[in-house]
């Protein structure tokens, strides 16, 4: 009985330990799949843009509406708006096992229907990991004065 308890107690250790060392990576990881979505958004890169959203994912505009999967992929993808580049300067990511935050500010500039617009907006985009593999399952976007 001593040794099947030890056996668990040694077992537990171990995977504390890999779910530690792990932390670093998948941030890591987090954050590339992050930025590669957003410059998949401003190419219209629909397969890049697909991949990154959950099935179930949906979203919370900046005034309370909210979108579907397929909804704000057609956002994105409407022909008549054009994104500049952009940044996230102040990029964070809060894990909590296989589900993580990723919380920041973006100013976006671009194009709708040819007219330009700007945008500045606080965001934060929920992951998940399932088999191995993170995706967005929700994003809430809030206003914020122009800088």
């Amino acid at each position: 009985m001593r040794r099947h308890a030890t056996a668990a107690v040694l077992s537990l250790l171990v995977c504390a330990a890999a779910a530690a060392a792990d932390k670093p990576d998948d941030e890591a990881q987090l954050r590339a799949q992050a930025t590669a979505w957003d410059h998949d958004i401003v190419r219209k890169d629909k397969a890049g843009v697909e991949r990154n959203l959950h099935a179930r994912f949906f979203q919370i505009d900046g005034e309370g509406g909210r979108h579907a999967r397929a909804e704000f992929i057609g956002m994105l993808l409407d022909p008549k708006l054009e994104i500049d580049p952009y940044e996230v300067p102040d990029l964070e990511v809060h894990r909590y096992g296989d589900m993580a935050q990723l919380t920041g500010t973006t100013h976006m500039t671009g194009r709708y229907d040819g007219k330009p617009f700007t945008s500045h907006y606080r965001y934060i985009d929920t992951y998940v990991r399932e088999h191995g593999r993170w995706s967005v399952v929700s994003v809430q976007i809030t206003r914020l004065a122009a800088p």
